[in-house]
């Protein structure tokens, strides 16, 4: 314990400091949304928050649980109900199509409604629907996707992809009769579907290439060699939709990247991976950019737009670490994804930037045990079990691949390298991949119309929110002529309801 914690004055300053902040907030930010940036959280529910400010603050050699992780300083925070139309404990796609095209639909299914069946390719037709990302470039703003994930993965497919499967990444992962049905691969719709995209960066190179075609960074790798079984290169169609007057880059490595002059780069698309990017505690820093990297590159260009722009930023591997069973991975994953949003403030204002944050889902994941304050996030509890009399770590999953017997007991942790980046935390159901859990999610939100973030949601409110800030989608009726390509300003319908109620109360 801090010494000046034992004093009670520094907790009542510290909450009356509090209520002043909150105070402030009476006064709400009703200006027009000029951008809007969506950091989306795979698995990211609200344990792995809580852990997560507990690593970033014993990282920075504090005890860990008073530090603040960038999102909770936002001033509005929600909670969305995360179930699929078909499931209560939902998958990721099905909760990407709701939070980026502002309907519910099936687990497995991105872009598509509630009537396409998973799999069937012969559902889709009629039944597609648009997101935010498509709404903003349809209102003449630059858009963006960047992703630790394949960019043909769930949370960017439902960005601009209608797919009765989410596994569909390349024509290779098709059956025959959905390709004779007229059904395209994801990363074919990619580049199909909204050719304009300014900025798409992620992993997913061996979906874009001829099959048998060797990697580019993994030559004698043939798990990572091309997939396509229709013979295109979709690096060269991307880079032939782009119109001839345009500066269009393709990079795989961090060095290239980072060398770009940004400033003259009108279309970036950047794949550093076969598949997925590698976990931040893994990553090789000459090769591969961070998310906070490449969240600072994506804004660079996308700002350059005087209409503004929409990013869509995810954290995807929170939730392989998780599937895995790997918390210290997970958890890694999420204080980068932080440390992006962070860069992302730097950036940006307050004034015309609507900044959400939050989870498709999360994991049966859990710490407990009545640890003691500053205890290691990855450490034990302090006592052993009064059922097996054996040590067991603060980190438990319900299920998943960590489930071990050794000669008939639960294996004795203190045998093991518990705080190793790839342990596989206990858990109570053998499972080779550990579950989703199907408890509500965190919305964090600040900038304009944040404070219609404000309770219980179902999770396709979000869109419709961040289209109604920035006046553009289908609800725009309170926005006057032009005010969707202002930088800022209030909405006129908010603004001039408030003078009504400011003149009421002082005549």
């Amino acid at each position: 314990m801090r010494e000046k914690e034992k004093n009670p004055q520094y907790w009542r300053n510290q909450a009356q400091q509090t209520l002043k902040t909150a105070l402030k907030l009476q006064q709400l930010n009703t200006n027009v949304a000029k951008n809007i940036i969506l950091f989306l959280g795979d698995g990211m529910g609200v344990s792995t928050v809580t852990a997560a400010r507990i690593l970033k603050g014993q990282l920075q050699n504090m005890k860990g649980e008073e530090s603040l992780l960038e999102m909770d300083k936002f001033p509005y925070v929600a909670l969305s109900k995360t179930y699929n139309t078909n499931a209560q404990v939902p998958d990721s796609a099905g909760t990407a199509t709701a939070y980026l095209c502002g309907v519910k639909a099936n687990e497995g299914t991105v872009g598509v409604s509630a009537a396409v069946t998973r799999a069937q390719c012969n559902t889709t037709a009629g039944n597609e629907v648009t997101s935010i990302l498509k709404w903003a470039k349809e209102a003449g703003k630059s858009v963006g996707i960047v992703t630790t994930t394949r960019v043909n993965h769930a949370t960017p497919s439902a960005a601009y992809a209608h797919s009765a499967n989410r596994d569909w990444y390349s024509d290779n992962e098709m059956p025959p009769e959905a390709i004779q049905q007229g059904c395209k691969d994801i990363a074919q719709q990619l580049f199909d579907n909204i050719p304009d995209i300014e900025v798409i960066m992620g992993g997913g190179r061996k979906y874009m290439f001829p099959k048998n075609t060797s990697d580019v960074e993994y030559q004698n790798d043939d798990k990572y060699r091309g997939t396509r079984l229709d013979g295109k290169n979709l690096i060269d169609v991307w880079r032939d939709k782009k119109p001839k007057d345009k500066n269009s880059q393709y990079v795989w490595n961090r060095n290239d990247l980072l060398s770009l002059k940004l400033m003259e780069v009108d279309f970036l698309l950047g794949l550093f991976e076969p598949i997925d990017m590698m976990y931040e505690l893994d990553r090789n820093v000459l090769t591969d950019p961070s998310l906070t990297e490449m969240v600072q590159v994506a804004i660079k260009v996308l700002q350059r737009n005087p209409r503004g722009f929409f990013l869509l930023v995810e954290g995807g591997r929170i939730d392989h670490g998780h599937h895995e069973g790997k918390a210290k991975q997970a958890l890694y994953e999420a204080v980068e994804m932080d440390r992006a949003i962070g860069k992302a403030g730097d950036m940006t204002s307050l004034e015309d930037t609507l900044t959400v944050v939050t989870a498709d889902h999360s994991h049966v994941f859990t710490f407990g045990g009545y640890t003691p304050r500053g205890n290691p996030i990855f450490g034990l509890a302090p006592m052993h079990s009064d059922v097996d009399k054996m040590p067991f770590t603060s980190i438990l999953y319900g299920n998943g691949p960590g489930y071990k017997i050794v000669a008939g007991e639960r294996e004795n942790v203190s045998a093991v390298d518990f705080a190793h980046a790839n342990y596989q935390a206990q858990s109570a159901v053998p499972l080779r991949q550990e579950t989703h859990g199907g408890e509500d999610v965190a919305i964090f939100a600040k900038g304009p119309m944040a404070h219609l973030l404000h309770g219980v949601h179902e999770q396709n409110y979000i869109p419709h929110v961040m289209a109604y800030a920035a006046c553009i989608g289908q609800n725009t009726d309170h926005c006057s002529s032009g005010a969707q390509h202002s930088a800022v300003g209030p909405l006129p319908f908010l603004s001039t309801l408030t003078s009504v109620l400011l003149l009421k109360f002082l005549f």
